[in-house]
């Protein structure tokens, strides 16, 4: 079976760690590796295949470095120009498939998830394969062990009512239910044969076009043309952005699984968690003797059941209980546990007053390496650029600023004009306004400096790329 990895989303239920531009699929949040590494290290088995990747056009380059990070080559990768839900999205891996004479099950699962029983996830998959062969719609269920208000509920069939196995561990599903209210999510976990839906899929790729195609043909439709007018390259084929915005935004389960005859439940007892909240982060978290969970610089005094998390300053938390207090460089967020799902309202005001903070963080990623934005003024920025062994900046000129460069460690060489150097720790340049210039590290360490931007317009638009490695032609920094 081919695994699709669906990475897209921002993930604004964890801001402020989580941003648009480095949403938390691709964040160290359960571990010393992204959830979107550790979803890619737990389907590296035999009997899976190497995985396709769809995720958003601007996290292409995030996406490609940490597959390098953990050695594992995607075979292929779609990019989206803007999010039309899990639907359309799944809907253009099985157009591709299919177009290259490939008819095969697809298991389909965000990157954001975290399983802990990874042998438990293998048995699911093999009923799970067993019933897709069959033809059947295979999603998996998540016992409901107790009344959760944030996940929508499958109700199975038993093998004692007529509707029980189709193939031995899986049940017809009998009714799909919204997120329910507490006493009614708590009657479901007393009654039993509920299931919370986990988002995760396994069915051939003909099977879910034929569904899709039968109950939503305006996204079957529209997919067809936007594969036709996309553009591959390599393994990556970027998604017609004209024509895939004309396609209807919806969901897997709204487009397909609720409808269809054929849906069935798989149960996934795996230790699943979502990490859609502050308050779920906290479950999955080991707890000192306090209740607590603190990540990075904290102290706490007579503090009990609260989640910290500290970037880059001291943070100190007294006589508080049942606290979410995350702390970046540039937004400290606090709010009470049982309050962390309303973090989405406030991304959104946050949004629809311009503010930056949602977008990214000080630090941004780029394929080669980072910057952090260390100070700004009205005429003035200091920016901290970090480029990776072997990697360089686009040939480009700014028309409303100058720059200066002091190399802080490793060696740097630059092009300005008609003039090539190098430049090594403490040695420095000046870039003037409409000069042709370029940064690259030809050493064999990370190549660190200090950039001094000066001028009337210090926006990162301000800028013509003339040439570039990586392909991009959009205007950002670097």
């Amino acid at each position: 079976m081919i695994p699709v990895i669906l990475s897209g989303g921002s993930g604004s239920r964890l801001w402020p760690l989580s941003r648009k531009l480095y949403p938390k699929q691709f964040l160290a949040l359960t571990g010393d590796k992204s959830l979107f590494q550790q979803t890619l290290h737990r389907l590296s088995f035999e009997g899976m295949q190497p995985p396709l990747v769809v995720c958003n056009q601007e996290h292409r380059f995030i996406v490609n470095e940490q597959l390098a990070q953990v050695g594992i080559d995607a075979q292929s990768m779609l990019l989206e120009p803007f999010g039309r839900n899990t639907a359309p999205a799944v809907a253009m891996v099985a157009l591709k498939l299919l177009a290259e004479g490939r008819d095969e099950l697809m298991l389909v699962l965000p990157a954001d998830h975290v399983i802990g029983d990874e042998p438990a996830l293998r048995q699911a998959l093999g009923v799970a394969r067993a019933a897709a062969e069959e033809g059947e719609m295979v999603l998996f269920g998540i016992p409901a062990e107790r009344p959760e208000t944030g996940f929508g509920y499958i109700k199975a069939g038993r093998s004692d009512d007529g509707a029980g196995d189709l193939v031995p561990g899986a049940y017809r599903v009998k009714q799909f239910i919204e997120k329910p209210n507490h006493e009614r999510a708590r009657e479901f976990v007393r009654s039993g044969g509920y299931y919370w839906n986990s988002g995760m899929f396994l069915f051939r790729a003909s099977r879910f076009l034929d569904e899709l195609r039968a109950h939503e043909p305006d996204i079957y439709d529209t997919c067809v043309l936007t594969l036709e007018r996309s553009k591959p390259a390599g393994n990556v084929l970027s998604i017609d952005a004209d024509t895939f915005e004309c396609c209807p935004d919806n969901s897997i389960d709204y487009a397909v699984m609720e409808k269809t005859a054929s849906a069935c439940v798989v149960p996934l007892d795996a230790g699943w968690n979502d990490v859609g909240s502050w308050s779920s982060l906290w479950d999955v978290h080991e707890k000192n003797s306090d209740g607590n969970v603190l990540k990075g610089d904290v102290e706490t005094h007579n503090s009990y059941h609260s989640f910290v998390h500290s970037s880059s300053k001291l943070v100190t938390l007294v006589g508080v209980n049942d606290l979410v207090v995350v702390e970046t460089k540039d937004a400290v967020m606090i709010a009470h546990k049982d309050s962390v799902q309303d973090v989405k309202k406030l991304v959104n005001s946050l949004d629809a007053k311009g503010r930056q903070e949602t977008q990214g963080h000080c630090a941004v990623y780029r394929p080669w390496g980072c910057y952090d934005s260390v100070d700004n003024g009205s005429r003035h920025q200091v920016k901290r650029i970090i480029v990776k062994p072997g990697a360089q900046l686009s040939l480009q000129m700014h028309h409303h600023r100058a720059e200066h460069w002091i190399v802080v460690s490793g060696t740097a060489r630059v092009t300005c004009d008609d003039k090539s150097f190098l430049l090594t720790e403490n040695q420095s340049t000046y870039i003037p306004i409409a000069s042709v210039h370029r940064l690259a590290n030809p050493g064999k360490i990370p190549l660190e400096i200090i950039e001094v931007q000066s001028g009337s317009y210090l926006g990162e638009d301000d800028i013509e790329r003339l040439e570039d490695v990586y392909g991009r032609t959009d205007k950002v920094a670097g």
